[in-house]
Order: structure tokens, then C-alpha cells, then sequence
């Protein structure tokens, strides 16, 4: 009979949701090979090879070709034979993609299924024209990560330069199984890219030996290239079961393969803290200058979490002894007694950030540019001066949901204006700069990208070779905090000058008018003869200074560009208090200058700009101290009412907010200031990161730290269950991530109630549905409050009529009672556990024991009241969700109508089944 109702009840699917990646070129498979020519970008996937142009419009694809039956049973020589024109059926994994644009080629290699090394030579213009194939291993079979493959120009005695393919493959003592198809490979291997070369293409050997360098340890390789003549090599070597190296090798590339291949040397690259089991994620060399810069993400923790980017200076150590590496050594030359390689540490922490993948590096003028891809989806950027002094990092791109930026951003060396970034199965052409979003001139310049200038005839922003034939504005060639700022000083005849200073850098075609104006709202200041202006720099002498504070405006003009400034103008002299820090950082910060324990006019001598900091450490002030801040995990959009615990905060009038780098920072008001605690709004944020907590003081010094960690924002995926009875109370849950950080819950039928949930966890979130306003109300979407933030679920609660209880039965079990409650068939997949019964006997409640059954759509609760016998319940009390009712038995007339009606619905049901199963039979005989 259950059976028999079960069929009979509706089962709802759930609708399918679909998102769309903007600015991206979708593959049809998982990307494999990424390589980017002059002329074309190449892309490989387990099926597919791609030629685009540089905005990613296709010009070629092709399915891979199969790769001819055991081609292991077959000479090289018969193979070539029958290779062009042979059938093909077996997979091609591509792990090497090499654009040769010497002699137009495009060399593809990989594996098969079978264990076997394949490679194809085709045109560059036209990857549609196979030149050459071969069964041939030239690197990995299967999986290219931990191993590169690069183009090495190698110059022979005679002063030709012969252009090889190294092959660095991983390398893990864990042998995999023997292939069917042997290779004579090493770890470390040069071959021919040519028929004409020594050998014929893809030929290893010269002069009757096959040279390459070997290793005995577990080796990732995770990068290499060529600079002059010089060959760098990274990995990462594991030296114990919990430790690991980062390792570089130089090669010289002289002469031959082999002498190439036995000038190895090496050294360890440290990180940060110097610990062991760092290792090596990314890589990116810094493109010109006398030293050879290299940027590298290493991971402190072994994961991705703990993150930070490090430079080196990898300059080839002159003096080292060759083929003496612990680690590596030339295949016919194994040191006795290698010698430890020297250790690099680097230049400079050039950023501590989480989960960075991928990093790339190039130069603008004299500055050093770092783009850093994130593991979920992020492109950030930030430029370096000369000092390795940073500006702000600012997010670039951001990819729709969490998609890694894989380990390789590649510069597209057409424009040098964009960058591709790979991710699992697409790739997205990304400009470098977004200079055109900036309106105005004062925008432009402090946002402090090396790449924007502003066009003063254009009057716009935009990359400095767009701007030709006029005079444009960039920032100078050291990091600014302000493109603009001012000091009060006396000079030697006692009249108080207020100097303006300009950060610009003016590069001039047309030479253009540069102009200064103060004013306040009362009046003209610097009198007849008293102003004075010559870029990058504008004096104004007051004639007197006046007793009160001075609001003034200046108005800065080169050509048709101008700036505005608002300053606030203090006598120097007038700034004075207990204790003496406050006021030397109100004397600094109002352009004056600290000297003698007193505050006075600037002069012409440069400000130890740490003189503040030095004071307060000799006299052991006690400052605001942060012990903890709650909570200290927050989403994107940041907090309200977060906690903060101390000493010394009376004195707090906000809380600063800052990444690892001294970037522009938020400030937060504080309020319920108690001495030890208080309280403050974390703001938002655009990245998963950790940022730096401290503490402001009225002079604008801040003190104590605490980190703040940022996470993704709440997203769910589904509903459980998805629908609702009409008067709510109805326990559902959302699923998905991030779901602790969700503060409210609101529904869109009652869009004025905000309800908290229930309980919540990183996966799963529980709350009570609201009850429909009327029977209109068929269903009804969900909404997460998080801060200030309302955020859609993409989810919808549908709602039905509440449960229709039709009456109960009862039945001795023993000294037991088991009752049988009739529901009308819905569509609500009521379970057992949203259910709770009473028993009425006289005046009492016994609760009643509901069964709990798997098949959530039957129309029939059993539970069962202990030590009481049937006779004696006469009523019982119902209870789902807010709504209680009370129930009679059924009568045995009820009980007869119940058991016909249920019979006649079968026998409907059973002639179907027989009517479709004929009707399937004559069709089969047709």
C-alpha cells in the first residue's frame, strides 16, 4: 500500500545553472600547452591544437591526430616510410609546444597511451600543414608538470649557432613502469630541432655518445630559460622526507652539447626566513639591466597558502668549480665528493601574499612591474623603483567564481600591452593597464602605474607611445605616497614661503606655461610680487601668517591640465603639547619641521623623516597595544561590529587597516571605546588576503598590530529541500561555501524581514522558511546578508498547500501503541524527523516515537507510544513546523472508503503498465 502511494506522488527536479566566463577563449577540453609566437598563440588541449591570433580569434584548430598502432614494432626508417599516410588510432598527450620561428616550424611532442614518445613538426602559419612526425621521445610521456621544455641556442667553434631543444624531466625514484617504446633520455638533454643538424631532427647524441645530465633525487623542475650564453635551470630537489631545496643550475652554452651539458654548476636559493622545505611555485626572470634579476613565489608551508615573492640576483657565480653539484652531475662524470653549491638569498621580500601561482615580471622605464596570479582567479599588479621601494598592488582582473591562475602569465610580445592568463580550460587575453578608466589628471598620476601617462593636448589618460607629438605627465622614477605636498619655511630675510611640490615627471614636445594660484575664501594670498613658479615646483611668501589655521586652494596648471590641492596651513610655532610625540608627528605631518624638542619652521635642511619614531622609542611611552580582534576571519565584504581587545586605547579615535605593503590604507571610526576594548567596522575588500590591524592616535601615529584574514564570500549551490508548506517553519538548508560568514537570511515574498539562521558551518547553513503572505506566493528566492551586503542565492524555495493530515489508526504492539497517521499525497517530501507527535490520554501528552523511513515521500507516518495500550488514545496532537493540529480516529466506514480508494488508483495505475507495455511490444514487431 506505501509502495502503492509512492508512485503516486510527484517528484520535482532541480533546474541546472550555467556561468560564463567574460573576455575568454573556452576550450573544448582541459588546456595542456600554452606558447605564444610574434605571429600566433598556440594551444593544446587532450584533443584539440588551437592557432589564434593575438586577440584570441581562431585562425586554425584540429583534432589531434591519432598516432599510428604499435609503432614500437617498427624501425625509425619504416616508420617515417609509412607515417605520412598510415591510419592512426591511438591518444596524444602534448607536453612540449615550441614555436621555431627561425625556420617557421612549430615543433609539437608528447606521449601516446601506449607509452610511447611521438612528436610532430608543422607549419607556423598554418598548423593545418604537417611538415614532419616521428615516434620519438623528446620529453615527459605523460604528464608535463615538473618538467620544461625550452629553445637553448648553443654557438659552435666555427660561429654557427645551433638551436636545440632542452628537456628537463621530473624525476622521482619511484621508477614508473618499463615503456614499450625505450628512450635514451636523461634528467637533462639537448636535441636537434633540424634534419640538417648533426643526427637529423630530434637526435640527442653527437660524436657517438648521447651527453646529458643525470640525478639520483626526487626533482620538480619548475622553470628555465636562456640569457646571452648563459642557461638557467630551477627546481625544486626533495633533501629529506619533510625538507626540500630550491635549486638553480647555470650551463654555458659553448661549443657542443656536451660542453654545455658539463658546465653545470649551481646553487640553493633560500627564502625568506631561510628555513628548509620552502619551495619554488613560480617563476619570472626581470627582463634587462647589468644584473640578471629574478622574481620567484615560493611557498613557506610546502602548500600555496603561505605565500611571498622573493627577487634574486642570479648572476652566473664566475668562480664556481663545474660538475662538482651534490645533486646533478654529467651522465658519464658522477663526482666522488661533489661540493655544496653556494646559497643565494634574496635581494628583497618583494611581497608577502597568499596563495600566489603564478608571477611574471617586465620592465617600464626604471621601473620593475610584477603581475601575480591567485588561486582563486585574481590578477594583481605592482611596479618596484629603483630603491625596490613598492607601490600599491591593485587587482587587474578577476575571473567569474574561483578559477587558479595556473603557473604561466605569458606577455604578448606584439603590443607588450596585454598578458595571457591560463586557466583549467580557458585563456584570457588581459591588458596591462586600464589607463582609460581614469577621468582626470589628478587620477591618472596617483594611481601610480608606470605604464599610464597623462596626455596633456589629449587630456586624457592613456600608454606613453600613444600620446606622439605632445608633452605628457608621468610619475617619477621613485615611489610617491602623493604627487603632490607642501612645507612652510623661513627663509634668510624671515618671510614664511609655503612651497609647493609636484612629483611629475614633464616630458615636453611643445613647451607649455606652468602656473601656480592660492587663494583662500577670503582672499588672494601671496601678494603682488610674492608668487613665484618653476615646475616642478610653485613658492608663495605670505606677507603675514595668520593667527588661526588657513584653508587654501591651489590651482596647478601645465597647458591645458590642471590640478587642484585643498591644504590646511598651521603656524608651525604654535604647535606645542604633552606629550612631545603627538606633536612631533602633528608638526611633521603640517610641513613643518621637529628640532629641539619643538616644532618650527622647515629649512632648506632635509627631515629625518623617522625623528617621531626614534622619539618615542627613548622615551618608553606606553602606547595602545592589540591583543586580539574578533572575529579575526572575515569574507570580502568585511565585517560590522567587529571587537578589538587591548591596553592603552582611551586615546583610539580608529582603527587602520592595511595589506603587507604600505599601500594606500582604510580607517574605520571607532565607538563603545572602554579602555580595553572597542569596537569598529572591518571594511571591504577585493582580495582573499591578510592584512595588517593597528591602532590611530589623534596625531595620526598608529600602534599595535593584529593580522585580519579575508576569505572568499558566501556562495550556495543548493536547497534542501527546495520547497516549503505555506505557514513556514519549515527547517531548510542552504549548501555550499563560505556559508559561517552569512549574518542574515532574507526571503524575496518579505523582503522587509531580515532573520538570522538557525546554525551555520563553511558547507552547510540551517534556517526556518517564512510563511507565504497568501496563496499567490508560488515560490520564493533567497538572499545572504553579509555586512553591508545583500547577496543573491540563485536559489528559490518553492512553496505548496501545508500537510493535510487525514486521520490516525491505532494498533496493539504488545504493551505498546503503534499509530499510523494518513497524509494526503503532496509534493513536499516530508521526512519522519519534520514531524512530532503526541498521544492524548485523558488529560496527558505521551510523546510518540515516529519510525524513521528512507523513501521521503510516503503519505504515512508511523510512530509508536510505549507501555500504553490503543484503547486508551482517543485523540492526538500534530505538530510541522508552527502549525499544531488535533486529530480523532478514523471510523471504520473512513477506514473501508480509505482501502477502496487506494485499490482503485492501483488497478488505474496497473492497467497503464500493461497498456504501455503492449503498446511498446507492437511497436518492436513493426
Amino acid at each position: 500500500m506505501i509502495l502503492l502511494l509512492v508512485l503516486l506522488c510527484s517528484i520535482w527536479g532541480e533546474p541546472a545553472l550555467a556561468l560564463e566566463e567574460n573576455k575568454a577563449f573556452s576550450l573544448g577540453g582541459d588546456l595542456q600547452q600554452l606558447s605564444v609566437s610574434h605571429d600566433s598563440v598556440y594551444i593544446s588541449t587532450e584533443k584539440k591544437l588551437y592557432q589564434l591570433s593575438h586577440d584570441l580569434t581562431v585562425i586554425h584548430s584540429l583534432n589531434q591526430r591519432g598516432i599510428l598502432k604499435n609503432p614500437g614494432q617498427l624501425s625509425k626508417e619504416e616508420f617515417h616510410r609509412v607515417s605520412m599516410n598510415a591510419p592512426w588510432n591511438a591518444t596524444f598527450t602534448i607536453n612540449a609546444l615550441l614555436p621555431l620561428v627561425n625556420n617557421g616550424t612549430l615543433i609539437v611532442c608528447g606521449g601516446t597511451d601506449k607509452a610511447c614518445g611521438y612528436c610532430e613538426v608543422l607549419d607556423l602559419r598554418d598548423i593545418s600543414k604537417l611538415v614532419f612526425r616521428e615516434h620519438i621521445q623528446v620529453g615527459p610521456l605523460r604528464d608535463s608538470r615538473g618538467s620544461v621544455s625550452f629553445l637553448v641556442d648553443v654557438k659552435k667553434d666555427s660561429g654557427q649557432t645551433e638551436t636545440y631543444i632542452l628537456t628537463a624531466i621530473q624525476n622521482h625514484r619511484e621508477k614508473p613502469e618499463e615503456s614499450r617504446c625505450p628512450s635514451e633520455l636523461k634528467t637533462i638533454n639537448l636535441l636537434n630541432t633540424d634534419q640538417k643538424q648533426s643526427g637529423g631532427i630530434f637526435a640527442s647524441s653527437e660524436e657517438g655518445e648521447t651527453p646529458g645530465i643525470q640525478t639520483e633525487a626526487d626533482v620538480d623542475f619548475v622553470d628555465g630559460f636562456q640569457i646571452n650564453s648563459t642557461v638557467f635551470l630551477f627546481s625544486n630537489v626533495a633533501s629529506g622526507a619533510k625538507t626540500n631545496k630550491v635549486r638553480l643550475i647555470w650551463l654555458q652554452a659553448e661549443t657542443s652539447k656536451a660542453q654545455t651539458l658539463k658546465s653545470l654548476g649551481g646553487a640553493t636559493l633560500s627564502s625568506s626566513d631561510g628555513g628548509e622545505g620552502s619551495r619554488l611555485l613560480a617563476s619570472s626572470l626581470i627582463p634587462g639591466g647589468q644584473q640578471v634579476l629574478w622574481s620567484g613565489v615560493f611557498s613557506l608551508d610546502g602548500g600555496e597558502t603561505n605565500t611571498e615573492l622573493l627577487l634574486f640576483d642570479i648572476s652566473p657565480d664566475q668562480s664556481r668549480t663545474t660538475g662538482t653539484d651534490p645533486d646533478f652531475y654529467y651522465s658519464s662524470n658522477k663526482p666522488n665528493k661533489p661540493t655544496e653549491p653556494k646559497t643565494l638569498k634574496p635581494e628583497i621580500v618583494l611581497l608577502k601574499y597568499h596563495h600566489m601561482t603564478s608571477v611574471l615580471a617586465m620592465r617600464q622605464g626604471d621601473w620593475m612591474v610584477f603581475f601575480f596570479g591567485t588561486a582563486d582567479g585574481f590578477l594583481i599588479k605592482f611596479a618596484v623603483d629603483l630603491n625596490y621601494k613598492p607601490t600599491c598592488p591593485k587587482v587587474v582582473y578577476r575571473a567569474t567564481g574561483e578559477h587558479r591562475v595556473f603557473l604561466k602569465i605569458i606577455l604578448d610580445q606584439a603590443d607588450q600591452k596585454h598578458v595571457y592568463l591560463q586557466f583549467k580550460n580557458k585563456i584570457s587575453r588581459v591588458p596591462v593597464s586600464n589607463c582609460s578608466t581614469h577621468r582626470d589628471v589628478n587620477e591618472c598620476l596617483s594611481a601610480q602605474d608606470p605604464h599610464c601617462v597623462w596626455c596633456v593636448s589629449e587630456g586624457s589618460c592613456t600608454f606613453e607611445n600613444h600620446c606622439r607629438d605632445s608633452e605628457w605627465l608621468s610619475i617619477p622614477n621613485d615611489t610617491q605616497k602623493k604627487i603632490v605636498s607642501h612645507k612652510l619655511v623661513r627663509d634668510s630675510s624671515g618671510n614664511i614661503k609655503l612651497v609647493i611640490q609636484t612629483h611629475l615627471e614633464k616630458h615636453l614636445k611643445v613647451p607649455s606655461n606652468f602656473t601656480c594660484e592660492f587663494s583662500t575664501n577670503s582672499s588672494q594670498l601671496c601678494g603682488q610680487n610674492g608668487l613665484s613658479a618653476q615646475f616642478p615646483q610653485c613658492n608663495c611668501i605670505l606677507p603675514t601668517f595668520p593667527n588661526n589655521d588657513l584653508d587654501v586652494t591651489i590651482k596647478i596648471s601645465l597647458g591645458n591640465s590642471k590640478l587642484t590641492e585643498q591644504r590646511k596651513i598651521t603656524n608651525c610655532s604654535s604647535i606645542n603639547g604633552q606629550p612631545h610625540f603627538f606633536s612631533c608627528r602633528q608638526c611633521m605631518k603640517a610641513g613643518c619641521q621637529w628640532r629641539d624638542n619643538r616644532c618650527s619652521w622647515s629649512s632648506k635642511l632635509a627631515q629625518d623623516e623617522h625623528v617621531c619614531m626614534k622619539m618615542e622609542a627613548v622615551m618608553n611611552i606606553s602606547v595602545p597595544d592589540i591583543t586580539s580582534i574578533t572575529p579575526h576571519v572575515v569574507s570580502l565584504y568585511g565585517k560590522n561590529h567587529a571587537v578589538l581587545s587591548g591596553h592603552h586605547l582611551s586615546n583610539v579615535i580608529g582603527v587602520r587597516i592595511q595589506t603587507d605593503i604600505n599601500c594606500h590604507s582604510q580607517e574605520s571610526p571607532v565607538w563603545n571605546n572602554t579602555d580595553v576594548s572597542l569596537t569598529f567596522h572591518l571594511p571591504p575588500t577585493e582580495t582573499r588576503n591578510v592584512v595588517e590591524v593597528c591602532v590611530l592616535l589623534p596625531d595620526g601615529s598608529c600602534h599595535g598590530s593584529a593580522a585580519v584574514t579575508y576569505q572568499s564570500s558566501p556562495v550556495c549551490t543548493d536547497i534542501v529541500p527546495q520547497s516549503s508548506w505555506r505557514s513556514g517553519k519549515r527547517k531548510v538548508r542552504l549548501i555550499g561555501t563560505s556559508l559561517d560568514f552569512v549574518e542574515g537570511l532574507i526571503q524575496s515574498h518579505v523582503q522587509q524581514q531580515v532573520f538570522l539562521p538557525r546554525n551555520s558551518s563553511f558547507q552547510i547553513l540551517t534556517f526556518e522558511s517564512r510563511a507565504a503572505e497568501n496563496a499567490q506566493t508560488s515560490s520564493s528566492a533567497i538572499f545572504m546578508k553579509v555586512a553591508n551586503q545583500t547577496l543573491p542565492c540563485l536559489l528559490k524555495l518553492t512553496y505548496h498547500p501545508d500537510p493535510n493530515f487525514t486521520g490516525f489508526t491505532t494498533k496493539r504492539i504488545g504493551n505498546d501503541t503503534r499509530i499510523i497517521i494518513h497524509k494526503s499525497c503532496d509534493k513536499l517530501e516530508m521526512s519522519a524527523a519534520e514531524v512530532l507527535v503526541w498521544g492524548i490520554q485523558d488529560t496527558k501528552q505521551l510523546p510518540c516515537i515516529l519510525e524513521v523511513e528512507e523513501n521521503s515521500n510516503k503519505t504515512d507516518f508511523i510512530c509508536e507510544i510505549r507501555g500504553v495500550q490503543n484503547t486508551n488514545i482517543k485523540q492526538i496532537k500534530i505538530k510541522n513546523g508552527d502549525t499544531t493540529v488535533l486529530m480523532q480516529p478514523l471510523s471504520s466506514l473512513h477506514e473501508g472508503l480509505l482501502i477502496l480508494h487506494f485499490l482503485l488508483k492501483g488497478s488505474i495505475l496497473t492497467v497503464m503498465v500493461v497498456l504501455y507495455v503492449q503498446q511498446k511490444r507492437n511497436q518492436s514487431f513493426l
